[in-house]
């Protein structure tokens, strides 16, 4: 029997991965391994729809294409190691699956605050259970919320918190400014006031030292003194690359699973890596690999992982050009929306405003050696609108060259 490709995660980028494979030509065995009970869904709303009560999870799940209904499914399952040299995955459950390639598509899980005190009413928000755990909490009456981290998660369970009517919510972070590391200075500025104005609090530029309470947390002690009181925690601290399984194999995992340009782990032809877990560098760019945590990070690299890795297989000899996508987010926060096309992080030292103004919809340039690399929009659907029409503008640059 032939030995299937097995992808590892059953998450969004496994499913895309799946389903290029398939658009590109492979025909051949596929077995997708997810520890999460559920078929694949999407994980955005967990922190704004669900978390409103506005979603069920009904609404979540993809619809895998017809292409992969002969997919095999290993879902609960968790694949503990690998050894690459034998081309074999083994699982929790000790059984050991051969593959004849490996997609890496195991993702991120929430990076815990390592604090003392209690582990009770501290939440997450990454799976469907977090969600639910995290809205039945949100919900009781007279509920005082501290979220730690002033990230994408952390500014939407704010801004859903203050909508389901919790008592009070603050947004802890060392930084001095929510979002400030994707946005730069100028537009986090904005965001703050705008959070401020909806009723959310922040204590910024200090950290958290440790939970109180007994059996469960009842506040939260900062490094300036301070103390929050505190009836939910949500931790928004970043995220960690589920690549444990693939230590002991000569793979840079130092931030995700370091790839080639195209998506290549470790100078395997047979082992690629798909979605925010991919290290990879962009021609659109440069040569700095960098990993994705957007939204379109999983069908882009899923997109070109599956044609190198179809071309690999049957021998094709397909001269791709380097992976090179155009990074795209948005967040909804709030009665307002975050929308970007590129990537606005790499030119947060020459930022302009393009169309409107800092106090109502507006759109900001991010520069790079005078270059646009990235358009932000703030505010409503005008705003999101005016970002959409320089997209094109930002795919028909040619790369920088060296």
């Amino acid at each position: 029997m032939t030995a299937p490709i097995v992808v590892a995660g059953a998450s969004m980028a496994g499913l895309r991965a799946a389903e290029q494979l398939r658009a590109a030509g492979w025909d051949g065995p596929i077995t997708l391994v997810g520890d999460e009970p559920h078929m694949p869904y999407n994980r955005p709303p967990l922190s704004k729809e669900v978390l409103a009560g506005k979603a069920t999870f009904d609404s979540l799940a993809f619809r895998p294409r017809a292409s992969v209904r002969d997919v095999r499914w290993r879902l609960g399952a968790t694949i503990v190691r690998a050894a690459l040299d034998r081309q074999v995955v083994e699982l929790g459950d000790g059984e050991t699956l051969p593959y004849r390639a490996l997609v890496v598509a195991t993702g991120m899980r929430p990076r815990r605050l390592r604090c003392p005190g209690p582990v009770a009413g501290r939440h997450t928000v990454r799976t469907l259970a977090d969600a639910r755990g995290l809205r039945e909490a949100l919900t009781r009456p007279g509920a005082r919320v501290v979220v730690v981290g002033a990230g994408f998660i952390g500014c939407e369970v704010a801004a859903t918190a203050v909508a389901l009517g919790a008592a009070e919510v603050t947004v802890v972070d060392p930084l001095p400014l929510p979002m400030v590391g994707p946005l730069g200075e100028l537009l986090a500025g904005a965001l703050l006031a705008r959070h401020r104005d909806r009723g959310v609090r922040f204590a910024l530029g200090t950290g958290v030292t440790a939970f109180q309470g007994e059996d469960r947390v009842t506040g939260v002690a900062l490094a300036d003194g301070r103390v929050l009181a505190a009836d939910v925690v949500v931790e928004s601290v970043g995220s960690v690359a589920n690549t444990e399984w693939l230590e002991g194999n000569g793979l840079d995992l130092s931030d995700g699973v370091l790839t080639d340009e195209h998506l290549r782990a470790g100078g395997r032809p047979e082992v690629i890596a798909v979605g925010d877990v991919a290290c990879f560098p962009n021609a659109r760019y440069d040569g700095v690999p960098r990993r994705v945590e957007h939204w379109s990070i999983p069908t882009d690299t899923a997109k070109h992982a599956a044609k190198v890795l179809t071309a690999h297989l049957t021998g094709a000899d397909h001269a791709l050009a380097p992976f090179a996508p155009l990074p795209t987010f948005w967040s909804d926060q709030h009665d307002f929306r975050l929308q970007s096309f590129g990537a606005p992080a790499l030119g947060k030292d020459d930022v302009r405003v393009l169309d409107g103004s800092l106090d109502g919809d507006v759109l900001v340039g991010y520069h790079r050696d005078g270059r646009l690399v990235g358009v932000v929009a703030l505010g409503g659907q005008s705003a999101a609108s005016a970002a959409a029409r320089y997209r094109a503008e930002l795919l028909q640059q040619p790369a920088p060259t060296a």
